[in-house]
């Protein structure tokens, strides 16, 4: 995904790394392109709102257990492929 608009960060690399950004995992120079990037890329920030909420209702639901590190990489594996699928369907279409 791209807004179109020149920024210090790719919007794709922004929103592959929105959940290490809402844990706090990313290291404080990420941080700061990250924030810097939503505050300037609306279309991103739409897309973080929507993440951030899932994150919300899955941290309530599921009670604050951590999942097992193997499911959490299994499932960053497959939302990153879905994305990289839904991107080259909407490359196509462009077309």
């Amino acid at each position: 995904m791209s807004c179109g608009h020149p920024h210090d960060i790719d919007c794709r690399k922004v929103l592959d790394a929105v959940f290490l950004y809402l844990d706090g995992e990313c290291d404080g120079t990420q941080q700061n392109l990250i924030r810097s990037h939503l505050d300037e890329c609306s279309p991103c920030l739409r897309e973080f709102g929507v993440e951030h909420e899932v994150k919300l209702l899955v941290a309530r639901k599921c009670g604050g257990d951590r999942a097992p590190d193997s499911l959490r990489a299994n499932l960053l594996a497959r939302l990153r492929a879905a994305r990289v699928e839904a991107d080259a369907t909407s490359d196509l279409s462009a077309e």
